[in-house]
């Protein structure tokens, strides 16, 4: 079996091969679950700051990403205090990339 090393700076979903929507969305449910966890939120409390219900944040906690939309994460984030910004580097040969970058 050969050992495998996720390299600094990146994250086992980009490595996983996924649906790149899959992988912003769930990079965005992840930042909303750490900011919940951060302000001592309970699921109620935090649901009740952003426009999802407590159902749909327990489905987003657990992963069940298939009916929310990214737009509707950002919205989350931005209710619970974020700042979010896209941008769209200079054309190059190839196919481009998403990435989401954490600034701390």
């Amino acid at each position: 079996m050969q050992e495998h090393v996720t390299p600094a700076g990146t994250s086992v979903l980009d490595e996983l091969g996924l649906d790149t929507g899959f992988v912003v969305k769930a990079k965005l449910a992840i930042r909303i679950q750490k900011s919940i966890a951060e302000m001592g939120l309970t699921q109620r409390e935090a649901a009740a700051r952003m426009p999802i219900t407590q159902p749909k944040l327990s489905l987003l906690t657990r992963g069940k990403l298939d009916d929310i939309s990214q737009a509707k994460l950002e919205e989350c984030l931005r209710a619970l205090g974020h700042d979010i910004e896209i941008s769209i580097s200079a054309r190059h040969e190839g196919a481009g990339e998403v990435r989401v970058r954490e600034l701390v």
